[in-house]
């Protein structure tokens, strides 16, 4: 309290007392009972008013020590339990959390980790995932601004995150404790194997593995790839003290649809500590993209060849050449060719009115587009009966689809009637025409989408003179076959709106995050917030059935289905307000990742050592660790003053007081009729 407030209660006090006295004792000349009782009561409220403009404070100064934080994180995962290092973490986790020595000096503080991070309440060793970043992470938020020292109990095998050497800031000096032994030990490993998810019927896709060896001998091993009961490649793989990892990279077949399983297998004579991590179960989903297309002509050229040939270097495309009078149904075809229509089509157009397939239509100098013209509305045609050559110019700004330039400028001039084409509706054009070096305005290829139909438009006739071009450029038909294929296949492709959409996936690894997502439309196909989504989850092998809900992300519902065991699995989604649903399949793999190691990797725990300036320890080493930490003189607590300020007389208690003052005096002066 400074002096000026000091002097101020004492001005008060005294002003208080002489209005008290100048009013109740010397302007009433007595001294009684009453008016001693009415002069306190009205030094109180003229004090308690004086106390409240004034409001005196107090400063009070207190100290308090800070220690430095020191976090205790031990990795929780399933490899400690694969390593038979659980009782020993225990050990050591109760041998540095009740170290007095630990606890004089610093704040103590216990986490885990294994795909999560929090404080630790108790240890089971069972997570599926080791996530050795997100504690670097989390630690950066708690103590944003400290210098403080980590120990890290782990085997250092992390499985999904950022790499943790570098995740840690300056700040921080990390100890880890090496869990496991470090002895090498001889073990063959396919460390990783790379497959695409979706392979077509009767293609082949790519199988890339990397498999790994640790020994300090020369070995022979197999490596194989089973499908079933069925072996589909085998090889033999050498290894010695400096060849510790092949690369084998296999083309496989895609013979049955479906979702497809496969293992591969590396194996040889010796014995090993781990055979888990000698195979690993990967799979593919084969999609049957059967096409069949009808390329309707009512005359021959040699276009047609080239255009069966080609689209049918597809194995998956099947193309029936056909005259347009042949014709009786449509039904049977997922894509229509018109080449160079006549009214001689007329039938295929009032049947496609109905059936509405994607269509392919060439024109060229046996066309009639007065036809055209009257049975089609995204394109108009005004030509001459003169005939023009047609040179191509690729638009690289093309997005409906992915296509390279395959030198389309230096291919043949296609023949067609001279005039002018006028694209009525929005239109992706994809080569434009040139007339030698004069480029003109009409397109040359194009391609038109309204709703779920897509056209394709090729002015001119003698693409197969592009296909020779190709041939000869190239010594092969692949880019021009390639080229037809991306039509063929843009025009097959049909994305119909649906209500309820549900993504997922064929397969999951066990101890992977199994998450499937939905989407709920309403009629006017806008996002319904208030849908009520759930999943009927079903084992196809013991029957067993679960139900779960769905829960609102921002523009989806998700589902969590973690901890499911490996095997076959159907669902059905269904929103249950209008009892729309989905049903689908996938199959969980057995593989897990935390039993695929058996050592810890002292590698990159060194380098995560190093660069924080720390020191990686060994079990036997905890008590040189804990006696390393009390006397380091880098970690220091520091003491802070603290200044309170409060007031001196709380301002609710001295209105009552003041209330109660004035409440009395008034009663007092009414008794006494001094009013």
């Amino acid at each position: 309290m400074t002096t000026s407030t000091i002097l101020l209660l004492l001005l008060s006090v005294l002003i208080a007392a002489g209005l008290s006295f100048y009013h109740y004792l010397y302007k009433a000349k007595s001294n009684s009972k009453v008016n001693l009782l009415l002069a306190f009561l009205r030094f109180l409220t003229v004090f308690s008013i004086l106390l409240l403009l004034i409001n005196p404070i107090i400063s009070r100064k207190t100290f308090e020590v800070t220690k430095v934080p020191l976090p205790i994180v031990i990795d929780n995962s399933q490899s400690i339990n694969e390593l038979a290092q659980t009782d020993l973490v225990k050990e050591l986790t109760l041998k540095l959390a009740q170290s007095n020595s630990l606890k004089d000096k610093y704040e103590v503080q216990l986490y885990r980790f294994d795909s999560d991070f929090q404080p630790n309440t108790s240890l089971d060793f069972k997570g599926k995932q080791t996530h050795i970043d997100q504690v670097a992470e989390n630690l950066k938020q708690f103590y944003r601004s400290q210098n403080y020292p980590v120990v890290l109990l782990t085997d250092g095998n992390q499985t999904i995150g950022n790499d943790y050497v570098y995740s840690f800031q300056q700040n921080t000096t990390v100890y880890p404790i090496v869990i496991g032994d470090t002895t090498t030990v001889l073990d063959l490993k396919i460390n990783q194997l790379n497959v695409n998810k979706y392979a077509f019927l009767k293609n082949k896709f790519p199988v890339e593995v990397f498999v790994q060896y640790n020994g300090k001998k020369s070995l022979n091993t197999t490596f194989s790839i089973q499908h079933g009961n069925s072996t589909v490649h085998k090889q033999n793989i050498s290894f010695s003290p400096n060849k510790k990892i092949e690369v084998v990279t296999v083309l496989l077949n895609a013979e049955s649809v479906g979702v497809q399983t496969y293992k591969a297998v590396i194996s040889s004579s010796e014995n090993e500590k781990n055979k888990y991590n000698n195979s690993k179960n990967f799979a593919v989903e084969v999609i049957d993209e059967r096409s069949e297309i009808a390329l309707v002509s009512a005359i021959n050229h040699p276009d047609l060849g080239a255009l069966k040939r080609s689209i049918e270097s597809n194995l998956q495309r099947k193309v029936t050449v056909i005259n347009p009078n042949e014709i009786k149904s449509l039904e049977d075809y997922n894509v229509l060719i018109l080449y160079q229509p006549t009214p001689e089509f007329k039938t295929v157009f009032e049947q496609n009115k109905n059936l509405q397939l994607n269509t392919w239509i060439i024109t060229g100098t046996n066309t009639d587009f007065n036809f055209l013209n009257q049975y089609q509305n995204q394109v108009n045609f005004k030509l001459s009966g003169q005939k023009e050559d047609y040179s191509a110019d690729f638009n690289s700004q093309f997005n409906s689809f992915a296509l390279e330039n395959i030198g389309f400028e230096n291919f043949p001039p296609l023949e067609h009637p001279f005039g002018t084409i006028t694209l009525k509706q929005n239109a992706s054009v994809l080569l434009q025409s040139r007339i030698r070096n004069i480029k003109t305005e009409n397109p040359l290829l194009t391609f038109t989408e309204n709703g779920l139909k897509r056209n394709a438009f090729l002015f001119g006739e003698n693409i197969w003179k592009w296909r020779m071009e190709s041939y000869l450029k190239s010594k092969s038909f692949d880019q021009f076959d390639l080229f037809s294929d991306k039509i063929i296949q843009y025009l097959a492709t049909n994305a119909a709106k649906k209500s309820l959409v549900v993504n997922h996936e064929s397969f999951y690894n066990s101890g992977e995050s199994i998450e499937i997502s939905a989407q709920y439309f309403n009629k006017n196909y806008e996002f319904e917030e208030n849908a009520r989504l759930t999943i009927q989850l079903k084992n196809k092998k013991t029957n067993t059935s679960k139900s779960y809900d769905f829960l609102k992300r921002t523009n989806e519902y998700v589902v969590d289905l973690d901890g499911l065991e490996p095997g076959n699995y159907s669902f059905t989604v269904k929103e249950n307000n209008s009892k729309n649903q989905y049903s689908g399949s996938f199959e969980v793999l057995d593989f897990e990742i935390e039993k695929q190691f058996v050592n810890p990797d002292l590698t990159r725990l060194m380098q995560l050592a190093a660069n924080t300036n720390g020191k990686v320890y060994f079990p036997n080493q905890v008590d040189q660790l804990i006696d390393f930490l009390s006397k380091n003189q880098q970690y220091l607590p520091t003491e802070k003053a603290i200044l309170k300020q409060s007031p001196l007389i709380d301002f609710v208690w001295l209105l009552v007081l003041l209330a109660v003052s004035l409440t009395t005096e008034w009663f007092v002066r009414k008794y006494n009729g001094l009013l």
